[in-house]
């Protein structure tokens, strides 16, 4: 079972600060006397997101181009028909991608942001 934009919709968010010269994040919890420090990654929530959206319009493109491909291998055309099935799937494809929301490339600054760091006490 593959994971969609739904899945994500209640991912847990830590609050802390990040200081704008070094990178450092700090997000203090009550401490419970048993404290280990342990390496996580993290993202900025503009960058989660952003990510998120891209998802969400590849969900709809992946939908709108998977139906296509359902009646394309499972249709047969009648006998002397193949032209006319033919142009009438091209003409479904090319509104499939016309309705379809834009395929958006990752942007690149999104390296940046996805640094791994260490969360301080």
């Amino acid at each position: 079972m593959s994971a969609n934009a739904d899945d994500f919709d209640e991912v847990e968010r830590i609050v802390g600060w990040q200081c704008i010269g070094c990178g450092r994040i700090v997000a203090p919890q009550p401490c419970l006397g048993v404290c280990q420090e342990r390496k996580v990654a993290l993202v900025s929530a503009d960058a989660y997101e952003a990510a998120m959206a891209r998802l969400r319009d590849s969900e709809a493109r992946l939908a709108a181009l998977e139906g296509l491909a359902f009646r394309l291998a499972l249709s047969t055309p009648r006998r002397g028909e193949w032209e006319k099935s033919y142009r009438t799937l091209q003409e479904q494809a090319r509104r499939a991608l016309h309705d379809a929301p834009p395929a958006a490339p990752a942007p690149q600054a999104q390296k940046a942001l996805s640094r791994e760091y260490f969360v301080e006490p």
